[in-house]
């Protein structure tokens, strides 16, 4: 028997081969296999077994994953969305390394594969709703200011709690000094022989000193550093090697051979012993490997809250609370509190709570920590408006349209967020390394041991052994796993901070290859705020009053921008719209209706042909007189018959040409398509300097074009804002939607650009450049860094300059190792792009 279902929680190959393990160990089962591209596992089975079996299996397992028949899994992940509805709370943590893809964990600890501290990602926490407690009674808890219902005095704002990533580093902080108490005396103890006729033997013999350093050492080794053995362990158990499994080997190694060697020392051959017959011991060395790897733990979890200073930045400019208008009265809420369509006042140099429309009042908004742009846009009556961005010198009152986890910030939190944790393409070469790395230095410690233990100097074995744990201690696979996820976490935010909103790393890397840039006209290259310059007749019987009539009753139904220019403008003219029926819109061509019996269609040529409607040679004419000034004209038809035409027009952004003049030099092909007409796309090209363009362009016609140049051999980036740019937007290499357009248009890119003109792409270009040549540095200096280190610390330099490696040096090396990546990667925070 054989049945397929749907896995859920499966994210990289671990989770694939885990589940396959899991569901193969049940008893009846003969084979399983799992696709983690579709998330699908097909069973072979001697006799049938129930979904819940496997369910209770999956979930005994750890809950993790999940199992169902096949289609089910679309109606969880909608229900999914649904909870949630304002970002609220942290507790989300992931692999600083990305060992599991976009795993993510419910709770602090190690990571399972590399056993680094997991590391709390940043949101939207329940810490911006201000709580206020009672200095007496600190159980009390309000969300609004008042008198303690205990004891009747003023409550106070509780302080926030430390977050997980504070708590990390005040506990490696606290174990670091335990460590450094304890081992710096060892440490001296251990350096007093090389002082001759060594002082501290006048007091007690040198077998005691070692008693003393052992018991120096217990708190060293069982409190403050035992977590590396836990991991160590952990790692071989599980055979995730990593890290941990060499400095849990060669540490613990030193220390063992410590205690056994003053325990039994007539086990030990001579070369082992000094000249009072006292067995070398290497707790020193233990104990500082140990503590230098800790200090290199503390380093990294300082660094590491620094690689997401961007979203913290952000998440500082959610206010905590809001003015909302109740009966004519100002009540102060907190921001939870503010529901769709409430009505609020934002007060000169306040926060705009969230996002909106501005109903009453005008004002200067300072939106540069959305869109990286300096200088305060004006705002007035209708006008939208973005929670975090800070109000200037004039009241006014706004209508909230989205909240909680669906405003701009917190989608660009969310988003930065999960682009933090995506893994690039090019990490793929430091994970296949990763993959062989721990086993071929342990080899090639044993190889150290023996060359030595044969080939060595007296004491051989001595020297074999100082030499082996030095191989072992100096090796980092953990620049290498670092090298790409904290460029790639710092890039993400300092394009965030720009206005440029990268949905995942894939995308920066594919970014710095392109060489094909395709673009929409209307809302890309144009304002996308097109304003109606005319409506005029064909047809005596119809004067613009009645044009008019037909075109707003018809456009009042649709969302495009031209007809909301034309229903804008007829209103102004004072025309009323009458009702419409069997309302649609043809995409790429126009909309259709029915009016009054008529059957109404508005749009381009195509549209009239749609309508069997003919377009005289005499009213083409009429058309290109406009089109050739770059204007949109679309032809009105009543019942297959054109009576009329209305001309649109739409400003191109002062920003374009500089933009696409810039992207030229970088050697990018810019090429316009757009579904106007041929004159006014020839028009906009022209005054753009564009050479390469296409008009009277439909959805598809785009997505074959995308394929064309991609079957040519070009990387093809694509930016529109429009839902018939959606196709080609999925389709292209690089799909880059202008933040001004449509949800339709946003979800099918890859990059967002949140102010949505040309200006961000350049942004966006340079971003790409300098995370990618960071990433390469960082990889660089990984690999180098290791194929140097191991071969000096195994002894090669000796037999030519007499320089060996001290396993403390090599601690002390491998632990800045981890560090000199993440430092390299905060330097992209000062990147001008």
């Amino acid at each position: 028997m054989k049945h397929t279902y749907h896995i859920d929680g499966m994210t990289c190959k671990g989770c694939q081969n885990h589940v396959e393990e899991t569901l193969s160990k049940v008893e009846g089962i003969s084979k399983a296999t799992v696709d983690l591209e579709k998330a699908q596992a097909t069973i072979e089975m001697e006799k049938h077994i129930s979904l819940g079996t496997l369910q209770e299996v999956l979930k005994n397992d750890g809950g993790n994953y999940s199992i169902h028949e096949q289609g089910e899994h679309q109606h969880k992940s909608e229900a999914k969305k649904e909870v949630n509805p304002k970002a609220k709370g942290t507790g989300t943590f992931y692999c600083p390394m990305h060992c599991e893809g976009e795993k993510t964990y419910n709770k602090a600890g190690d990571c399972p594969v590399c056993g680094m501290d997991l590391v709390e990602e940043q949101s939207l926490s329940a810490s911006h709703s201000a709580q206020w407690t009672c200095p007496m009674h600190p159980e009390v808890v309000k969300e609004e200011a008042g008198a303690c219902p205990l004891c009747g005095m003023d409550l106070v704002p509780l302080e926030p709690d430390l977050s997980a990533e504070e708590k990390t580093y005040k506990k490696l902080l606290k174990k670091f000094w335990i460590a450094s108490v304890f081992t710096l005396p060892i440490f001296l103890i251990a350096m007093s022989e090389m002082i001759p006729n060594n002082p501290l033997y006048k007091i007690v013999e040198q077998k005691h000193w070692n008693w003393i350093q052992l018991v120096l050492s217990i708190p060293v080794v069982f409190y403050a550093t035992w977590m590396f053995f836990e991991r160590a362990y952990k790692s071989i158990i599980t055979w995730n090697l990593n890290m941990f499994t060499l400095i849990g080997i060669g540490a613990g190694v030193a220390w063992v051979f410590s205690v056994v060697g003053m325990l039994f020392p007539e086990v030990f051959p001579a070369q082992f012993k000094t000249d009072s017959g006292a067995v070398y011991v290497y707790f020193e060395a233990a104990t500082v490997i140990l503590t230098l790897v800790l200090l290199g733990q503390l380093l990294e979890a300082r660094a590491h809250s620094k690689t997401n200073s961007a979203v913290k930045e952000l998440l500082k400019l959610a206010p905590n609370k809001a003015y909302k208008i109740v009966d004519g009265e100002e009540v102060e809420v907190s921001i939870d509190k503010i529901e769709l369509g409430d009505i609020l006042k934002v007060k000169p140099g306040d926060k705009i709570p969230v996002d909106g429309v501005i109903s009453e009042g005008e004002t200067t908004i300072d939106e540069s920590m959305i869109t990286g742009e300096p200088i305060p846009v004006n705002k007035t009556t209708s006008d939208k408006v973005t929670s975090g961005t800070i109000n200037g010198n004039q009241s006014f009152l706004m209508k909230a349209e989205k909240v909680g986890s669906d405003t701009l910030l917190s989608q660009i939190i969310h988003m930065v967020n999960n682009a933090s944790r995506s893994r690039a393409p090019i990490q793929n070469l430091a994970d296949k390394v990763s993959g062989y790395f721990v086993p071929v230095v342990i080899l090639a410690s044993l190889i150290t041991f023996v060359v030595w233990a044969i080939w060595g100097p007296a004491p051989t074995y001595v020297y074999a052994f100082v030499n082996a744990i030095a191989v072992l201690i100096i090796a980092c696979p953990c620049a290498l796993g670092l090298a790409t996820p904290m460029s790639v976490m710092v890039g993400v935010g300092k394009g965030a901070q720009n206005g440029v909103l990268i949905k995942n790393a894939e995308a920066l890397e594919k970014l710095n290859k392109v060489n094909t840039l395709i673009i929409d006209k209307t809302g890309t290259i144009t304002e996308g705020k097109p304003t109606v310059e005319k409506a005029a007749s064909f047809q005596e019987q119809y004067d613009e009053k009645m044009l008019l009539r037909y075109i707003i009753s018809v456009n009042s139904n649709s969302e495009h921008p031209l007809a909301e220019a034309t229903v804008k403008y007829g209103k102004e003219q004072n025309v009323d719209a009458v009702k419409s029926e069997n309302f649609t819109a043809v995409t790429g061509k126009g909309v259709e209706a029915t009016i009054e019996g008529e059957k109404i269609a508005l749009g381009n040529p195509k549209m009239m042909e749609h309508a069997n409607a003919e377009i005289t040679s005499a009213m083409q004419e009429e058309a290109k007189k406009y089109q050739k000034q770059g204007k949109t004209v679309s032809y009105l038809s009543v019942d297959k018959k054109v009576i009329g035409y209305v001309v649109i027009g739409d400003k191109i952004k002062a920003t374009s040409a500089k933009a696409i003049e810039e992207l030229q030099k970088q050697g990018i092909d810019v090429i316009m398509l757009t579904g106007d007409n041929q004159d006014t796309a020839q028009a906009v090209a022209t005054e753009l300097n564009l050479a390469d363009f296409q008009a009277g362009m439909l959805p598809e016609d785009k997505l074959k074009e995308v394929e064309k140049l991609q079957k040519q051999g070009k990387v093809v980036a694509m930016a529109g804002d429009g839902i018939n740019d959606a196709p080609a937007l999925a389709k292209s290499d690089v799909g880059i939607a202008m933040g001004t357009g449509t949800d339709v248009a946003i979800e099918s890119a890859m990059i967002t650009l949140v102010k949505g003109d040309l200006q961000g792409i350049v942004k966006a270009q340079k971003l790409s450049q300098a995370v990618m040549s960071n990433i390469k540095q960082n990889l660089f200096f990984a690999f180098i860094y290791n194929a140097l280190g191991i071969p000096i610390a195994a002894g090669v330099l000796f037999p030519f300059f007499g320089i060996l490696l001290s396993p403390m040096i090599a601690a002390l090396a491998m632990s800045f190792s981890s560090v000199s990546v993440i430092g390299n990667a905060l330097r992209l925070r000062t990147v001008k792009i």
